[in-house]
């Protein structure tokens, strides 16, 4: 089997998000998928079945399986087209938890079609504020994620969680986020998610589907262009199609190899 990782929202390499990519040659256990995870330590690692012209897909962290994963996703169709599985022009369909994924190539970006996860208003649960020390504009959350708006993005770079309280809330991960002041992106945003093996995720294809409906409706646009601030940082593309996000970037390959006979069970 073979085992890529690509840096995902990157245009050279070690930027951008780092994602295993596993083609696996039969269906494997969970167990199984979650050790290799668990080996490879990213944010998460892929792995691509090819199931008659789809592709079964599936997303671990090094501590579970996830419903929705934007940046591994990214990574997995790069993988399809540069290993010649899928031809250049051909559509990447994906079987996943959240439904069937597709993304298509654009020149050099790669245009994910995602379900949009808009949040609502909510109450900061007890701790939250505090594990993040931060005064909110305003709270929301989704299925899976809290959304805390700060004043300005130099608050959002200053942000430095108490990661051990953070794990106490319940959602998979927490969304800090401001317009943005650069000039070149409308808004700002990190990705914290102890609770899920992940304290901070490098840039998060599956936050910006609850970020866009977010920041479209405060621009009253559709067509946004945001920056995650981690210590990697990477800029996601982002379009509001009524209740679909279409998220684009690039991918770069970092390293190929294979695994042994010996851990494949």
């Amino acid at each position: 089997m073979q085992l890529l990782t690509v840096d995902a929202f990157a245009t050279r390499p070690f930027t951008g998000n780092p994602a295993a990519v596993c083609l696996l040659d039969v269906d494997r256990p969970a167990e199984w998928m979650q050790a290799l995870a668990r080996e490879m330590n990213l944010s998460e690692t892929a792995f691509l079945l090819p199931d008659a012209s789809d592709w079964r897909l599936r997303w671990f962290t090094p501590t579970i399986e996830v419903d929705l994963c934007g940046h591994a996703t990214l990574a997995s169709a790069h993988v399809l087209w540069e290993t010649g599985r899928l031809h250049d022009t051909a559509t990447a369909r994906f079987e996943t938890r959240s439904g069937r994924l597709e993304a298509v190539r654009d020149g050099d970006d790669i245009v994910m079609n995602f379900p949009a996860e808009a949040p609502s208003a909510a109450a900061a649960p007890d701790g939250l504020l505090e594990a993040l020390g931060v005064e909110a504009v305003a709270v929301a959350r989704n299925r899976m994620d809290y959304l805390v708006e700060l004043a300005d993005e130099p608050a959002v770079r200053a942000v430095q969680p108490d990661f051990a309280r953070l794990g106490t809330v319940d959602a998979r991960g927490v969304i800090v986020t401001a317009s943005a002041s650069d000039g070149s992106h409308d808004f700002v945003s990190r990705f914290f998610a102890p609770r899920a093996g992940v304290n901070e995720d490098p840039v998060t294809g599956s936050a910006h589907c609850c970020l866009t409906p977010y920041w479209a409706r405060k621009f009253g646009r559709t067509e946004l262009r945001g920056y995650q601030a981690s210590a990697r940082g990477g800029t996601v593309g982002v379009r509001l199609d009524g209740d679909r996000v279409h998220l684009r970037g690039r991918a770069v390959t970092v390293l190929r190899c294979e695994i042994s006979e010996a851990a494949s069970g």
